[in-house]
């Protein structure tokens, strides 16, 4: 990467240092490192990889709002399951070169050039041999896993894997899109590497090789190649190290400690150690917040602010009536775990109705107040009177891997509906939410159990981009508004299946061009 991202260099301030895996959460941040040191020493290159996952948590859930928060917000409401009641407007005027968030692309490249630099550098380092592999496998599938993320946003993407350095920083260069299969010619090298040198069991916070085969997987999903797809996913069901959590334990799923076997990959969070996104612990995120209503806010004075409703509330997004219309509301475990109740129960003290359902008279049609609402980000531990939270965030999960495997063996058996694996891979899921098996297997009912299952959970916009039925989905379920009667209609056009590129980017370029659409 060269002058486009020279701000690459100054992400070398958000190295740290990592001597133990028992120290992984109180490292010490650096305010002044010598590149020497980082790519020159064991302990330099631990600091590096350290300082990636720091990147990679601000990249994919942010500490606080505004574009940060928005550029992955989007991707987690705008599909045929969100609706959106305000602050971000997915397809709406901003959804421009100009207005769309442009942190992903930017903060993507910048952070693909650091694993780069750490990949070009690390076999020249002196040190144990399976301590280097590591290393490098946690560098290389970080970079892929941002390959993989760019190019489903953006489909023409750069790439490069020469890091930037205080020599090459300003050379001249012209940048071209790349060629897709060489992108991924890229990305699958460097999860190969990575399966193979990443242990089933890692420390928790840290990739691990069940989620290298699981984005392996995914990988071969969006290039058609089925049987290869399968083969991962395959791999990660056959080895015990990772399993759906029981019936009996589904509440654990998103629950305070997510250190479990259903959890192939978790962003760690830590408030004695954080305070912002550039410190070992991370900073707060609102992201709880944002999914659910201020029931407190009730005009009755019923209810009030309390940790089993979500505490402080933000109420700008929830599920939409299409994914409540999946769910048989009766037996399906998932609609009373997954999401906060429909019935509320008085909680405010000076009521003499404390402890009874609310009157149905006392609801109010006003989605800020009340509204269903998604409690996958729910902290119990979050503070009263704060959007903030330090809860640990699960990303990728067992359950993911059991749908998409179900679907790669039923194309690799010619789409046979009676296929047996993805019959009970998909029926594995249904049986812990307490459901009855599927006897066959389509494209409709795979669609509806993952949106049962993944919902809100940054795979679903891409799963429809990748069936190319993403605008048709989102264009007929897709909903905006603050009450049933006041509704906003921004149609998502065809171009929109990919994202604009960042118009300050395509400045400094100069000769890279625009997606077609946001010309």
């Amino acid at each position: 990467m060269q002058k486009i991202f020279i701000l690459s260099i100054c992400l070398l301030g958000f190295l740290v240092i990592n001597t133990s895996c028992e120290d992984f959460l109180t490292e010490k941040p650096l305010t002044e490192v010598s590149i020497n040191y980082i790519y020159t020493t064991p302990e330099g290159l631990e600091a590096g990889v350290n300082a990636l996952y720091n990147l990679m948590r601000s990249y994919n859930m942010p500490e606080g709002e505004g574009d940060a928060l928005r550029s992955v917000a989007f991707f987690l409401v705008a599909t045929d399951l969100g609706l959106n009641r305000t602050w971000h407007t997915p397809y709406g005027p901003n959804h421009t070169p100009g207005g769309h968030p442009a942190r992903k692309w930017t903060l993507g490249y910048q952070i693909i050039d650091r694993a780069s630099a750490i990949i070009t550098n690390a076999p020249g380092v002196e040190m144990l041999e399976s301590n280097k592999n590591r290393v490098l496998a946690e560098a290389r599938i970080i970079r892929a896993e941002l390959y993989f993320d760019l190019i489903r946003m953006y489909d023409n993407i750069l790439l490069d894997t020469i890091a930037t350095t205080p020599e090459n920083a300003f050379d001249e260069k012209v940048y071209d899109p790349a060629d897709p299969a060489d992108i991924f010619e890229l990305i699958d090298s460097d999860l190969d590497f990575a399966v193979e040198h990443l242990d089933w069991r890692p420390e928790y916070g840290r990739y691990g090789k069940g989620a290298a085969h699981h984005l392996r997987g995914k990988s071969a999903m969006w290039q058609g190649k089925w049987s290869e797809a399968a083969a991962h996913f395959d791999t990660v069901v056959e080895d015990p190290t990772h399993n759906l959590l029981p019936r009996n334990r589904i509440a654990e799923v998103f629950g305070q400690n997510l250190n479990h076997e259903e959890a192939l990959f978790v962003y760690v969070r830590d408030e004695l150690t954080g305070g912002n996104d550039n410190l070992a612990g991370g900073g707060p995120t609102w992201i709880s917040s944002m999914f659910t209503s201020r029931v407190y806010e009730l005009s009755s004075g019923e209810m009030i602010r309390s940790v089993e409703y979500g505490g402080e509330a933000l109420g700008w997004s929830y599920p939409n009536d299409y994914l409540r219309s999946l769910y048989d509301e009766e037996t399906d475990l998932r609609f009373t775990t997954y999401y906060y109740p429909l019935q509320l129960i008085v909680n405010n003290p000076a009521s003499p109705n404390i402890g009874q359902p609310l009157a149905e008279n006392l609801y109010e049609d006003d989605y800020r107040r009340y509204h269903w609402s998604l409690k996958k980000y729910h902290d119990e531990e979050k503070k009263v009177g704060t959007n903030n939270s330090y809860k640990d965030h699960i990303y990728y999960r067992y359950a993911e891997t059991l749908l998409l495997g179900a679907e790669a063996n039923w194309r690799t058996d010619n789409e046979n509906p009676s296929n047996e694996k993805a019959l009970n891979y998909i029926n594995q899921v249904r049986d812990r939410a307490g459901l009855q098996p599927f006897t066959s297997f389509d494209l409709e009912s795979y669609l509806e159990e993952s949106a049962r299952e993944l919902a809100f959970e940054n795979n679903r916009w891409f799963l429809l981009k990748r069936l190319g039925i993403l605008a048709e989905r989102v264009n007929k379920y897709y909903q905006m508004g603050s009450n049933a009667a006041n509704t906003a209609v921004y149609p998502m056009q065809p171009h929109m299946v990919r994202m604009p590129i960042p118009q300050s980017q395509i400045d400094l370029m100069r000769t890279f061009p625009q997606n077609t659409g946001y010309n």
